[in-house]
């Protein structure tokens, strides 16, 4: 099974497949270089991966991806990579993916999930991440989209055997959405700009994992010209 770059980093030994973890940043943090970072990371160890784009459009996926030395084409054409456009429902407009989701409601994907296939065996190659899935609550009330992703994604994720890494914007819920969403995960990964200092400093931590060992403790992030993200050493 693949690593996970830069989570694992910061625990004493391999994570299990079919961990599901939740990454909590701050939208000034360098999470959405982080996804690109683990996502082919965990490509070139010849993993899988379902990536889920909220937050922009899939050609803007790819070319991150490209940019790290994937070669994204490729691999979804050789079903290893999977990309679904969220991104294009936000907009109110019609994707022409493959893979894509034309509405955020969650009673529509709720009818989406009751009817996928359940796998007759689990598959730990496949890594399941998202960039901000915060981004649902805008079509939905909170308490409905809460239900939502403890009955479908989480639960789907399980039953494959899916290694999941689902992320949710700091500061933008109520207690109670965050206090339910964390519990039902395995561990919780934060992101967040420290700005306390001068300079401002990039950092990330695990702040709680489920029967791994871990580094508690912030660590700052370096960006590379590429915009890999590495943890300074």
């Amino acid at each position: 099974m693949p690593r996970i770059p830069l989570i694992e980093d910061l625990a004493t030994q391999s994570i299990p497949a079919g961990t599901v973890l939740l990454v909590v940043f701050d939208p000034s943090s360098q999470w959405y270089n982080a996804i690109i970072t683990i996502t082919a990371g965990w490509l070139k160890q010849g993993g899988k991966v379902d990536y889920s784009a909220y937050t922009e459009p899939p050609e803007t996926v790819r070319f991150k991806l490209n940019r790290l030395g994937v070669n994204s084409r490729q691999l979804e054409m050789e079903e290893k990579l999977q990309i679904n456009d969220w991104y294009t429902a936000t907009l109110g407009e019609k994707s022409k993916e493959k893979h894509s989701f034309p509405s955020l409601k969650v009673s529509e994907l709720s009818s989406f999930f009751s009817k996928l296939e359940i796998p007759s065996q689990p598959d730990p190659r496949w890594l399941n991440i998202s960039d901000n899935t915060s981004t649902v609550v805008r079509f939905n009330d909170e308490k409905s989209w809460v239900e939502y992703v403890l009955m479908w994604p989480i639960r789907m994720g399980r039953i494959r055997g899916h290694t999941m890494i689902r992320s949710l914007m700091d500061g933008v819920h109520s207690g109670w959405a965050y206090t339910q969403l964390e519990s039902a995960h395995d561990g919780i990964i934060e992101f967040q700009l420290d700005e306390s200092r001068d300079p401002p400093r990039n950092q990330m931590r695990i702040r709680t994992m489920r029967n791994v060992p871990f580094d508690g403790s912030w660590h700052q992030l370096r960006m590379s010209e590429n915009f890999e993200v590495t943890l300074e050493k």
